[in-house]
């Protein structure tokens, strides 16, 4: 998608998730993705990990990713991944199958780069009334 990626951070489900995730708000990354930890098992905690660092959320991130997954497997509807700004980072919970991944891969990448000149202060070009 042009955007400059370091290496992947892996790390456990709960704590661990949001130590990594402090981290890269901390560094002003543009966008975070996370993968894995969204189902309904007892040790899936990726979005209550994310929860409390996001600012704002942008649930038509969260949800177009789930539709788009729904295409594939009515199992992408049990995801309770989770998307939005911490400072000026956009974070989104994946699935962690790989084909959730794809998917949600697919749906973010026309809506990424607008997304990110938006949290960086970019908006709309405005006609003049």
């Amino acid at each position: 998608m042009g955007f400059s990626t370091p290496e992947a951070v892996v790390v456990g489900d709960g704590p661990p998730v949001a130590t990594a995730l402090r981290q890269a708000i901390a560094e002003e990354v543009d966008v975070v993705l996370t993968s894995g930890g969204t189902g309904l098992t007892p040790t899936d905690r990726t979005p209550e990990a994310t929860a409390p660092l996001l600012d704002r959320t942008v649930p038509g991130l969260a949800e177009a990713i789930r539709a788009a997954g729904a295409t594939n497997t009515d199992m992408a509807w049990l995801s309770r991944g989770l998307a939005g700004i911490a400072g000026r980072t956009l974070v989104v919970n994946l699935a962690g199958s790989t084909g959730a991944a794809k998917d949600g891969l697919t749906t973010l990448a026309p809506l990424l780069r607008h997304a990110v000149e938006q949290i960086n202060g970019g908006d709309h070009e405005r006609k003049s009334p």
